[in-house]
């Protein structure tokens, strides 16, 4: 007698084997219908003389399009809540899609806690409740890959954090990169003349190594340690990980008790301290100062940095320290980077336009030009992508503007171990214009590029005694 037919079962592997499909089926038309929209738009917009109507018909249509990019996001999920994290941001997205896009940050659905359950309990290798004193069922942070479950561990007073994996992700964010992939290359080729499939492609390659929490826990204790021994006090703190409780899809770690920076001007609210008073405006100063000397540190210095630094990621804890979470996007850049990196800072910070050019070239950024003033649009351009400070009189990049560097400039190739470092650069600085403080990190990172060099021999010691000396930053 031949097996009975499972209906439920078969109708879920149907379900399973056509779910890219419909994916794929879905982004398109929801990216074809956003970017035409824009592009109808732009050629209705020049019928209209009126600067000032100009200006209120493209707030109009940025807030028929946030709408739209907002609902494929929420409803695709997955790979595409990081995008949301990518794009929407002050210094790079118009206002309407940035308050419509920032709510996205916590807005990744949960698994149930019995598949949790399951999950945990293959991974470890005992119950559940046979390791944890408690758990807590619900999670108290979701995203596009795992959630994050507050717990105790049998025999211990302080808490941990545990993180599960969302089961069945890895497929579906593959299938959307590569649609994305596709999108960029099309993109490229008619609008914006950048290298954004190389992009892309790292983008690949980042989050296939955030599915490895063996990786995630290795590159955590790597960052801690160096952060630890090359400063009397680390700028930031880097959770613990229980080193007996890591596997693949688990990672079991210190809980770290802060405010969420979103959240932070809320809780500045709340302690009775005006949010822009001189107190709060310190405090800021104080992060945004951690934050960077963090991250000049381990681009600069190391090579090895966190490469994920969005709100989310960041907590804010007693005495304005900073503590930064979540260690899947890492990146470890070669020396030759590293130093033709650190070179760019030194030209970004020292105005030098020609200095830009030859790091450019050392990075391996190939840039063709479109204007008469190609050395200065070159400049404007290393600034905007590779510094938090804005040039002058840019409030936002504007790909699409016939006005904007990308479109002076264009890049046709760009290294994909420097994206990691662009999309870093670009979170630094949309934190800083969500602090309100507008900022150059290539000036603060200045000193940490100029010993990168020394030590690398490509920087001589009077070179380097002189140029301190002259910022009355030489050290006797």
């Amino acid at each position: 007698m031949p097996p009975s037919l499972d209906l439920k079962e078969f109708q879920d592997k149907l379900s399973t084997h056509f779910r890219p499909w419909q994916r794929s089926f879905q982004f398109w038309v929801r990216a074809a219908d956003i970017y035409s929209g824009y592009k109808a738009f732009q050629l209705r917009v020049t019928f209209e003389r009126d600067a000032q109507k100009q200006e209120a018909m493209w707030e109009r249509q940025h807030e028929v399009a946030a709408e739209k990019i907002y609902n494929m996001c929420s409803d695709l999920g997955g790979f595409f809540l990081k995008i949301a994290q990518i794009i929407g941001k002050p210094d790079l997205a118009p206002a309407a899609w940035v308050r419509r896009l920032v709510t996205l940050c916590d807005q990744a659905p949960t698994t149930p806690y019995h598949v949790i359950q399951v999950v945990l309990e293959k991974e470890l290798g005992r119950n559940v409740d046979e390791l944890f004193e408690r758990f807590d069922a619900d999670p108290i942070g979701s995203a596009s890959i795992a959630q994050v479950h507050r717990a105790r561990l049998k025999g211990d007073k302080d808490d941990v954090v545990v993180k599960v994996q969302h089961p069945g992700t890895q497929d579906l964010m593959m299938t959307d990169i590569r649609n994305l992939q596709a999108f960029a290359l099309y993109m490229q080729k008619t609008d914006i003349k950048f290298d954004l499939y190389s992009v892309t492609k790292e983008m690949e390659k980042q989050i296939g190594y955030e599915f490895d929490f063996k990786r995630e826990a290795d590159a955590m204790e790597r960052i801690r340690r160096f952060l630890y021994e090359n400063n009397k006090k680390a700028p930031v703190r880097v959770p613990r990980a229980i080193r007996n409780m890591v596997t693949r899809r688990v990672l079991v770690m210190e809980y770290i008790d802060g405010t969420p920076i979103l959240k932070l001007e809320d809780e500045i609210a709340k302690r009775g301290i005006n949010p822009g008073g001189k107190i709060a405006a310190a405090a800021k100063q104080n992060i945004l100062k951690s934050l960077t000397l963090a991250y000049g540190q381990m681009i600069l210095k190391s090579g090895f940095f966190h490469a994920d630094p969005h709100p989310g990621n960041i907590l804010i804890c007693k005495g304005s320290e900073v503590a930064l979470l979540d260690y899947g996007q890492v990146k470890d850049l070669p020396d030759s980077l590293r130093l033709g990196y650190a070179k760019l800072v030194l030209a970004i910070a020292d105005n030098d336009p020609i200095r830009a050019s030859e790091s450019y070239r050392e990075l391996g950024i190939d840039t063709l030009s479109k204007c008469e003033d190609e050395q200065n649009e070159l400049f404007k351009l290393a600034q905007t992508m590779f510094d938090t400070k804005l040039p002058p009189g840019v409030t936002m990049l504007q790909p699409f503007s016939e006005g904007s560097s990308i479109k002076k400039v264009s890049v046709q190739a760009f290294p994909e171990e420097l994206f990691s470092v662009l999309r870093t650069v670009h979170l630094l600085r949309g934190l800083s214009v969500g602090l309100g403080i507008n900022y150059s990190c290539a000036e603060q990172w200045r000193p940490i590029a100029e010993e990168a060099l020394y030590r690398a021999g490509r920087l001589k010691g009077e070179d380097l005694k002189t140029k301190r000396h002259r910022r009355g930053l030489f050290r006797r």
